[in-house]
């Protein structure tokens, strides 16, 4: 006949307690507790990827915006260029015709300055050779 042996069942009996008490204090709370990691894990990731591509986003208005700048800085240099060439070349021209004005009065008040002279060295030459002819037939 079959033998029954207590010890055997209050044995079981012993590891499904103990079963029941460490699931309850030791394994439910550490399953728990790497669940929270790992979900605490992915979302870091997710919050990483989502972070990574606001900085992509901001990182192309950014340059959107330089680019735009800098088609604006290069208009507004190409416009200041021209004005500058345009004053420049009305200056150029405005002294360049005063230079001319300058040129011809110079030139009128030499002629007029020669003309003089040579009035007065015309009467001067007359007054000396009539001086010359006078001592020449008076002498």
């Amino acid at each position: 006949m079959l033998d029954i042996n207590y010890w055997f069942f209050a044995q079981l009996a012993n590891f499904i307690l103990l079963f029941i008490i460490l699931n309850a204090m030791l394994f439910k709370p550490f399953l728990r507790l790497f669940k929270e990691r790992d979900d605490n894990t992915k979302g870091a990731l997710q919050s990483a990827a989502e972070m990574d591509k606001k900085k992509d986003d901001v990182l192309a208005q950014i340059n959107g915006k330089l680019s735009e700048a800098r088609g604006k800085a290069k208009l507004t240099f190409e416009e200041l260029s021209s004005a500058g060439m345009e004053i420049q070349r009305k200056t150029l021209e405005s002294s360049q015709a005063e230079a001319v004005e300058i040129n011809k009065k110079a030139k009128a008040d030499l002629a007029a300055a020669t003309e003089k002279a040579r009035a007065k060295l015309k009467s001067d030459v007359e007054t000396f050779a009539k001086q010359i002819v006078e001592k020449l037939v008076g002498a």
